[in-house]
This record gives structure tokens, sequence and C-alpha cells, in this order.
């Protein structure tokens, strides 16, 4: 059931009880983690944190402290899955499900007494009507055990002019009770087809601090930090995301107020958080303006650096800003003041002449005392290259606590070491996309486009990580929209795969929805790839968070995606 009073019916509810926190390998649920760790430790509250990759892990973790522990915090895992059904928990067990992924299981709705949803009400949930799709089944045998009874007792003349009755009225339950169950699988196959995100759970996280007057500037940054994720992944519609930014603003101009009336306004460790207009270009204040422009998504596919027209194109759009060469290609830190001081509105000026409409984005940066300056953007791109680091061998949760300590301010040495690892990765997904488009790896498949990196191509380890591939389709997809001609490819989807481990012989698949502005980021892969693994048979593990992600047997890929293809067409 969807809780309404967090603070009652969440917060003061685990106060004193000891509390197992799993949490999913996103940043945005790494964020809320952050939040939440910080309030259990302003009121003392003892917990145990889990971090879990997919449902196995999250099954793992359940059956190991369900002895121990009767409240459970899901984190951005749980909410699109009965998990009751899946857990198989004691009566006593309670799950509170803070959760970005939608839908949300009809079962885990309707449920009053094991789990709690933390999840806005105001997202466009269209859960439909309890009584759409589930049937009291004591009104179902009232009548049929009516019957049997009133039988021993009946004269047999009666008996057989009451059975007419009585036939003709079970007949017409049966039909009524058909039509029913039609029309409930109807309506649950519309509400349960599409994939999407609702609002960022380190927000719902920061609102109960905010409810509990508990909210301190690193909170509000972290929540500032999920909502970015959301953005960054591509999980939120602009309009949605706009809306959030909105809502993140007043906080901070709410905090920044509190601050401005102390004497001395400034302490050198203090934090001060800004709303900034600021370029849509990666890592920009880390970098190299070029090396920047080179590698981020939305300028690389514009001036579709693949080509040398393109690369003559970006020497042009730097010489019409009137940018030397020199200071454009040393790090952004030691250009000259003078350059410095109007960029954005200068390469704001030249994008709209080369027709790059906006350049600029709301977002948020912070100030960590004088020296050190980070957007929110770039936090997620370094958690997120420090979370799925592929560097070292090391396991999944060194790679998660490795990422949970960089969004503290005390750990800048791992922050910065997550921008270079963030910046590799850039590279290689640059690249990855440059060299499928020039030898033509995508391939229309009638009803989607497909992609598959063979063994073998350069940094393809990166790409057997659920993040990094999700935002290499993304980029490959809009570089695809922009080189294409072909106007029918342009409005495609795309299914994208890569080898997830050689040695088991397994692929990791991805889909996307088609690249738009106006696109509602609703994923339809999810029930696809159920439906074309069953069919088929294929030895697929349905075990992300996200159902548009699968693993698959390499030996299986092509009978998959011709079921997928038939499914689709």
């Amino acid at each position: 059931m969807f809780i309404t009073d967090i603070k009652k019916d969440f917060y003061e509810v685990v106060a004193n009880q000891r509390v197992a926190l799993l949490v999913a390998g996103d940043i945005d649920a790494l964020c809320a983690c952050k939040i939440l760790q910080a309030l259990f430790h302003c009121d003392h509250i003892q917990y145990t944190l889990v971090p879990v990759t997919g449902w196995q892990e999250l099954g793992t973790a359940f059956l190991e402290h369900k002895e121990q522990f009767r409240y459970f915090v899901l984190i951005n895992c749980g909410a699109n899955v009965d998990l009751l059904e899946m857990l198989q928990p004691d009566d006593d067990s309670i799950f509170f499900i803070c959760d970005t992924h939608r839908p949300v299981d009809v079962v885990n709705v309707y449920n009053d007494t094991q789990i709690k949803l933390l999840i806005k009400q105001d997202d466009d949930l269209a859960v439909p009507s309890y009584d759409e799709i589930f049937r009291d089944e004591d009104e179902e045998n009232e009548d049929d055990s009516g019957n049997e009874s009133d039988e021993g007792s009946e004269p047999s003349g009666k008996r057989r002019r009451f059975d007419e009755g009585a036939v003709e009225r079970r007949i017409e339950r049966q039909r009524a009770r058909r039509e029913w169950e039609a029309r409930r699988k109807e309506i649950l196959f519309d509400y349960e087809q599409y994939e999407y995100h609702g609002t960022s759970a380190a927000m719902m996280v920061f609102e109960l601090a905010w409810v509990l007057t508990k909210d301190t500037k690193d909170m509000l940054w972290w929540a500032i930090v999920g909502l970015t994720d959301q953005w960054v992944h591509d999980k939120i519609t602009h309009m949605k995301y706009v809306t959030d930014v909105a809502t993140m603003q007043r906080h901070v101009s709410r905090h920044s107020h509190r601050n401005e009336d102390e004497e001395n306004s400034l302490s050198i460790d203090c934090m001060r958080i800004s709303f900034e207009y600021d370029l849509r270009l990666t890592l920009y204040q880390h970098w190299s303006l070029y090396e920047s422009i080179c590698n981020s998504c939305y300028t690389c596919c514009h001036f579709k650096l693949w080509t040398l027209n393109g690369q003559k194109k970006l020497q042009e759009y730097l010489a019409d800003m009137g940018l030397p060469l020199k200071q454009v290609k040393q790090k952004f830190n030691s250009m000259d003041m003078s350059i410095k001081e109007n960029l954005r509105e200068v390469i704001e000026e030249s994008s709209n002449k080369y027709g790059i409409k906006d350049i600029r984005i709301q977002t948020f940066g912070a100030q960590f005392g004088f020296k050190n300056r980070f957007l929110a953007s770039d936090m997620v791109h370094a958690a997120a290259a420090l979370l799925e680091s592929t560097e070292k061998d090391e396991s999944d949760t060194d790679n998660f606590i490795k990422a949970l300590d960089s969004l503290s301010r005390s750990n800048l040495n791992r922050l910065l070491s997550g921008i270079d690892l963030a910046k590799k990765k850039l590279i290689a997904i640059q690249q990855t996309v440059a060299s499928c488009i020039c030898t033509n790896l995508i391939l229309s498949q009638g009803p989607f486009l497909y992609c598959y990196l063979m063994e073998g191509t350069p940094d393809v380890k990166l790409f057997s990580k659920p993040m990094a591939l999700s935002l290499l389709c993304k980029y490959l997809l809009k570089a695809f929209v922009h080189s294409t001609r072909n106007k029918r490819c342009k409005l495609l989807p795309l299914v994208m795969a890569a080898p997830k481990d050689v040695e088991k012989g397994t692929i990791i698949v991805v889909g996307i929805p088609p690249e738009s502005e106006t696109s509602d980021k609703k994923n339809f892969f999810g029930r696809a790839f159920e439906k074309a693994a069953e069919s088929t048979g294929s030895r697929t593990l349905h075990d992300h968070f996200d159902t548009s992600v699968i693993e698959l047997k390499t030996e299986d890929r092509i009978k998959f995606l011709d079921a997928l293809i038939t499914l689709l067409s």
C-alpha cells in the first residue's frame, strides 16, 4: 500500500528497530542511501547495508537476514514484481519500498500489511482499481455451496424444477466470471506493458529529511545528484526533469537564505550549492574544452565528429567563437580568466548559429571550500564509473562502497579518481559509436535497429555492465539518427548486445525506446524479451531490476532475435 504520511508510517515505525537496508546498484539509489544513512546516524538507528545488483542477490540477502531483521528498506528495487510471492517471507516481515521503477506491481499496491510503498502518488501511476483485478473467493463459493445443501432435504419433484433455475444461474455466473477474467487480463496487459521511471528515490528520502527538519546541505546535494542521474541515464522525460529541478531549486534557495544571516557567511570547508544554467558538455570543468566537446554525446552527434567533414565543422565552430586552439586544448582550470568569464554566453551564441539548440541546461553546481567546484552531472559520471569499474578485478560490493564514498565531501580523492575513470569511459563510448557507425554495425531488423558488439572489440569489457551499455546504446542511437538518411530508421528503437561473460558463454542485451525530443521514455522491451525467450525456449536470465536488460546464452542469440522480430512486427 502507498504510505501517505512518510514520517509517521515509516520513520517513526523503524525508529527504535534494527533495519536491513537493501540498495540497488544505481546512482539515485546510492544518493537515497546516503541521505537515509545520515538520518539513521542522527537518531542512532541500527542498520545493516546490503548492496544488491539483481533479483537473485535480493533473494539471497533476504534469506541471510530474515532471522535477525523484521524491517527491510528496499531502495530502487522490489516495486515492479510481486515481492511476497518472490521472497515468501514470514507474516511479521515488513518491507518499505522506495523505488523509481514503474509500473508498481498491483499486489504490492493492494497489500496493506507487509508492503509499504514510499512512492509519490502524484506520478501518473494509473493503477487499476481493486475490483477490476481481484475478486473475493467467498462470493464465488457462496452460491455453489447453497445449492448442494438444499438438494438433500427437498422432495424429488421440486428438486428438478429448482435445479433448472440453479443451472441457469450457475451458467450465468460462469459466463460473467469468464468475461471478468478476460477484462482483467486486458487491463493488466495495458498496465504492465511499458516500463518507465517515477520520481527519484533520493528526492523522496530528502523529502522525509525535510519533514523531520533534519535536512542538511549535503542531503540536498545528494538529492540533486539522484535527480541528475535520472537525466544523465535518460530515465525521465525532459518535462519531468524541469519540474523536479524547480522543486530542488526552492530547497536550494531556502538553504542559501538560511546561511546568509550568519555573520561569517562562508567558512573554508563550507559547501555552497547554486542553481546553474550550464553547458551540456560532460566534465568540461575537469577536462579540456576541446576533449569535452569531442566526447559529449550532444555535440559529437551534432557535428558528426566520426567524419572528416564533422572535424572540419568543429574547427570552424571553435574559430567562430574566437577561442585559440592553444586555450581550448589545455585544462579548463588553466585557461585564461578573460576567456572563462563569459565562456557560456560565447558558446551559446555560436551554438545557435550552428543549429545546436539548448546547449545549456538547468542544473546545479556545488562549491566545496574555495578550490573544488563540481556540477551534479560530474558527480553522476564519476560515481557511475566507480560503481561499474572493470579496471581491477574487484567485487561488486567493493565498487559499491567506493562509489558511495565518492559522494562524500570528505573523500575528494576518490571522487577525482572517479572523474578520471569517467573520462576513459566516455572516450571508449565515443570511439565505439564511431566504429559502429563507420563499419555499418547497426542493422535495421524491421521493427527495431540491432547492434552486436563482437568479442574482441576494444573496451568491450566495459560494456558488459548494464549502465555503461545503456549509455552507449543511448549515444549510439542518437548518433545513428543524426547520420542516417532513412526517415523510417529514425523512428525505430534500438536493441544492443555485448559479451557478458566469455567463459560462461553469455551476452548482455539492452533495449531502448526510439530517440525523440518528445519521447515519453516508456520502454516496451521488458515484456517483449520475456515473450521472445518463452516462445523459443532461449536460456535467458531476467535478473536486472530494469526489465529491459537481460542476459542470454550466446548460442541462443539468433533464435531469440528472430522471435523478437516476429513478435514486434
